[in-house]
């Protein structure tokens, strides 16, 4: 099966990751982080003058704002010893709504100074809940403090460190679509008799407009098959009325069989499809739907009087409906 308009044959950088225990993923980029850096001059010494905690300054992301907690000797109260801890933690909660929650996918970053990339860690694809009771996520082991220190690693140079966050909130818009396919249908079936068959051209011959199921449609016969067909074929296409009257982002999903009657005997050919219409591939059917030989052998019964008789019938569509 065939669309036309135009007619269709139916029938940045680089990251290597490897997935850790706890669905953390560890992955190197180019690319700095694209909401906030975090510097950190003399690690050393904080790291000497046993500070338990060091928030950064509060930034914006997502419509919220954040600030990065970072634990340099570990996070004691959850029995983690050397490494370091990072997380992000949501900010200025007082403001927020009551009942308040915050759904964020995010990564939190440390520079590789040697190698000119970040390492970038995050939960394998876990969104996070921030709400009253949990106002931070994070990584109680982001890195170990001797593979931290260690020179050849690049991490922390002449005393200097950069860490980084992104931050993703996922906002429901509260729209949505619902699809389901319609089979009771009524009025599916539409006729159309095209005279004086042996006297066609080439051209392409359009019936004329007629509705099935609120829909407008017409169909398009080449009697001498189309420019894609085999030279030996009648080519048929059902097509949507009336596009520029719909909405941009309108489509339509059918199952339908165009057919040509035996006016005889009938012993009707026809060929089934299932497709989607859209405003760029608005007409569907066959470049090739039957052999010409076949249609005009007379005892065939599909050619009577010089004419022939189309038709086309749906079997099934879609009804989308919007809700928000």
């Amino acid at each position: 099966m065939e669309s036309k308009g135009p007619k269709r044959e139916l029938g940045g950088h680089h990251e290597d990751s490897v997935i850790l225990p706890a669905e953390v993923t560890r992955s190197l980029r180019d690319v700095q982080p694209g909401d906030y850096l975090f510097k950190i001059e003399s690690f050393s010494i904080l790291l000497e003058s046993d500070v338990e905690k060091y928030e950064s300054n509060d930034f914006e992301a997502g419509g919220y704002k954040w600030r990065l907690s970072l634990y340099p000797n570990g996070n004691k109260k959850k029995n983690v010893k050397d490494h370091i801890s990072l997380y992000l933690v949501i900010a200025d909660t007082a403001k927020l709504p009551r009942g308040w929650e915050v759904n964020v996918n995010f990564k939190l970053f440390v520079f590789d100074h040697l190698h000119d990339k970040y390492l970038t860690i995050q939960d394998a694809g876990q969104v996070r809940r921030f709400h009253a009771m949990n106002t931070d996520w994070g990584f109680d082991q982001f890195l170990s403090l001797d593979i931290f220190k260690n020179p050849s690693n690049g991490y922390l140079v002449d005393d200097c460190c950069v860490f980084g966050a992104e931050v993703f909130v996922i906002n429901y818009a509260g729209k949505g679509e619902c699809l389901s396919m319609k089979k009771e249908l009524y009025n599916n079936i539409y006729t159309w008799r095209v005279v004086k068959f042996s006297s066609l051209s080439k051209e392409c011959l359009y019936s004329d407009e007629f509705k099935l199921n609120e829909w407008t449609w017409y169909l398009e016969l080449f009697a001498k098959g189309d420019e894609q067909s085999d030279g030996q074929s009648l080519s048929l296409y059902l097509a949507v009325a009336e596009c520029e009257k719909l909405p941009p982002n309108w489509k339509l999903y059918i199952k339908y069989k165009l057919r040509v009657k035996d006016q005889v005997n009938s012993r009707h050919y026809e060929r089934e499809a299932h497709c989607c219409f859209h405003a760029s591939d608005y007409s569907w059917g066959f470049k090739n739907f039957m052999f010409l030989s076949n249609l005009n052998d007379l005892s065939k019964g599909f050619l009577l009087n010089d004419s022939i008789m189309v038709e086309a019938e749906i079997l099934a569509l879609s009804v989308i409906k919007n809700f928000t």
